[in-house]
């Protein structure tokens, strides 16, 4: 990975592929390593960065506590130092509320479309809330971090994704994942759920939500309800069994993308 100072901070970062810029963005406590599947396959069409959070990838000093806002700055700092003009985000759980922060300061001449990957698009109920606060209790947080772990890993056997969850997101501190908690929580009770925030954007413009979990049938009419309304919102609903599309299927949402890139 290099390295690349933004204000006191160093985050890591890769390239690879030429043509149109897509910048890869992971969750909260997730790092580029979620991408070690897609990135091939999306670099056979475009240029493909990988960029990790403040604090995350191989560099996991920075400068005291931050917050969503925060990390969506950082993605535009990024983008001017790299002298990046236009670009489309590709984010994966709960780092698409600093995509779509990220998405509507820039305006859409910069970013002209938008992906997120497997976030929670509907009003969670309360026992969700419960769950993230447990992350933010040092006394609970291991009880709820596994908790999550075993629903997002699911019934798989996929080995890229029982490491990626034991092991990779594993080795984040109770302090990033606290962190994660009380920032996941604030956003949605700020704006109700994913749906109402890119509602709200000064401009809007395509982006596509792809997605394997939830199962349940109200979940993705949910979403066809609000893109009815919205022509600009697409919903995609992928045959996957985890959180992790982009390890379970990287070839299925790589190819989503590029098919979304090319439409009207």
């Amino acid at each position: 990975m290099n390295s690349i100072q933004i204000g006191a901070n160093i985050f890591s970062w890769d390239e690879a592929g030429d043509g149109d810029v897509i910048l890869l963005l992971s969750g909260w406590c997730q790092d580029h390593r979620l991408f070690k599947a897609l990135a091939p396959e999306l670099v056979k069409t475009h240029r493909v960065i990988r960029l990790d959070w403040r604090g995350h990838g191989e560099h996991r000093e920075h400068d005291g506590d931050f917050s969503t806002a925060d990390q969506a700055a950082d993605v535009l700092a990024f983008l001017d130092k790299m002298k990046i003009g236009r670009v489309v985000p590709v984010s994966t759980s709960h780092g698409g509320w600093a995509n779509i922060e990220a998405t509507d300061r820039a305006g859409a001449a910069r970013i002209p479309r938008s992906v997120v990957i497997d976030w929670i698009q509907t009003t969670p109920n309360e026992d969700f809330f419960r769950s993230i606060e447990e992350l933010q209790e040092r006394s609970a947080w291991e009880k709820g971090r596994g908790d999550l772990f075993a629903y997002w890993i699911g019934d798989t056997g996929n080995r890229d994704i029982i490491d990626h969850v034991r092991n990779e997101m594993a080795g984040y501190s109770f302090e990033m994942w606290a962190r994660s908690g009380r920032e996941i929580a604030i956003a949605y009770r700020k704006w109700g759920n994913p749906m109402r925030r890119m509602a709200a954007m000064k401009e809007h413009r395509p982006i596509t939500h792809i997605f394997s979990q939830p199962f349940e049938p109200e979940y993705l009419q949910a979403q066809l309800d609000f893109a009815a309304k919205n022509e600009w919102y697409r919903p995609n609903k992928l045959p996957g069994r985890t959180h992790f599309p982009t390890l379970e299927q990287p070839k299925a949402v790589a190819d989503a993308i590029r098919t979304f890139l090319r439409e009207g």
